[in-house]
């Protein structure tokens, strides 16, 4: 929830379905940035 909450304070749709959405949008934002900075590991040998 804290990083939710970094992304923007409060969601600012009123409609419920828009509420979810943007709740979905800012966790894939979340995903691809812990993606990013995920270190890539390969075995040598």
């Amino acid at each position: 929830m804290r990083g939710l909450k970094s992304l923007g304070e409060r969601i600012m749709a009123r409609d419920p379905d828009r509420q979810t959405a943007e709740i979905h949008i800012r966790i894939a934002l979340m995903n691809h940035f812990n993606a990013l900075g995920t270190a890539e590991t390969v075995r040598v040998a």
